[in-house]
């Protein structure tokens, strides 16, 4: 009986790192994850994830050949194989192929994880087909992997496509990177709470939320309340579309793309978040481009969308080797 072809999938977050097998048509098998203990060492981290790895490995060994390992991880540079920062991960300039490569001497290949969620987009989602798309993960932050001619735009130093960190705000709000007024202030889940309670203190508005505690007001309590009605919860995601929908439409200005697809956190909010996004988009595209570039949900399954990232990085580039 001849193996099916897999290759390992690593995801590296700031609480947990999952880790599973994939097949190059998309099919996940046998996942798990360990804590990341992100203030402990990079090799710390490997050594408990391979040691837990290869025990399962062991059990599947007569059914799969293992190909290739890829790494989604905040701050990691393609083409040093590195994490150069990390503030969710405490790290700075860490090379995590030659680590990885310790333990199996396979193709190993890393990117952030924006980057990764792009061409698991390409190979398994919703862009799959498509050569020319950008995918935006609306979480904590704004990740975004921008694809042009089949490929992740990486820049000269590993660095492009930072979308989420384009000022849309002059001397607006504070951002983790040091400047002010950054897209990811404005649409992300902390952005959307600090709208909320931008507009609490403006508007004579009534909301149900205005009985929580601040610190418990939550981007999915926003989502609920706007379901039911709440006005000054739905108030919140018409800004917060309005300022994704013009800022994509500067991005199609730069790339001219098919798509433009949204995924995790802001993104689940379905409707309530693209309605006004693709409205004030359009709004402000240059005529060449109206009416050409849709706004999609992911195409992966939620859950292990980030698996499927991971996985389809390494794929892609075994067959770029192998062509």
């Amino acid at each position: 009986m001849s193996l099916t072809e897999v290759t390992l999938a690593i995801e590296i977050g700031g609480t947990h790192t999952s880790f599973g097998l994939v097949d190059v048509k998309g099919n996940s098998f046998v996942e798990s994850r360990i804590p990341t203990k992100p203030n402990e060492s990079p090799e710390s981290l490997f050594e408990r994830l391979f040691n837990k790895f290869n025990k399962i490995y062991k059990e599947y060994s007569y059914k799969y050949k293992l190909q290739g390992i890829g790494i989604g991880a905040p701050g990691a540079n393609y083409y040093n194989g590195t994490i150069d920062y990390s503030s969710n991960l405490n790290w700075c300039y860490v090379n995590i192929v030659e680590i990885v490569k310790k333990y199996y001497d396979l193709p190993t290949v890393i990117t952030n994880d924006a980057n990764a969620a792009a061409l698991g987009e390409m190979k398994f989602g919703a862009a799959k087909g498509m050569k020319n798309f950008i995918q935006l993960t609306l979480d904590k932050g704004f990740g975004s992997g921008i694809v042009v001619d089949g490929n992740i735009v990486y820049g000269k130093d590993g660095f492009a496509g930072e979308i989420g960190h384009t000022i849309v705000e002059k001397n607006g709000r504070s951002c983790g990177c040091g400047r002010c007024g950054c897209l990811e202030t404005y649409v992300s889940t902390s952005g959307l709470i600090r709208t909320f309670y931008e507009l609490i203190s403006q508007l004579n508005e009534v909301s149900v939320l205005k009985e929580f505690p601040p610190e418990e007001v939550t981007a999915r309590l926003i989502y609920d309340a706007a379901k039911n009605g709440d006005k000054l919860a739905n108030t919140t995601f018409e800004i917060t579309g309005k300022i994704l929908g013009e800022a994509l439409a500067n991005a199609v200005a730069y790339l001219d793309p098919e798509v433009i697809i949204l995924s995790e956190g802001l993104a689940m909010a379905g409707d309530l978040l693209l309605t006004p996004t693709k409205i004030n988009m359009e709004k402000n595209l240059l005529n060449i481009y109206k009416g050409k570039v849709e706004v999609l949900l992911s195409g992966l399954t939620k859950g292990n969308a980030a698996i499927l990232g991971a996985s389809a990085l390494i794929w892609h580039e075994i067959q770029k080797m192998n062509k």
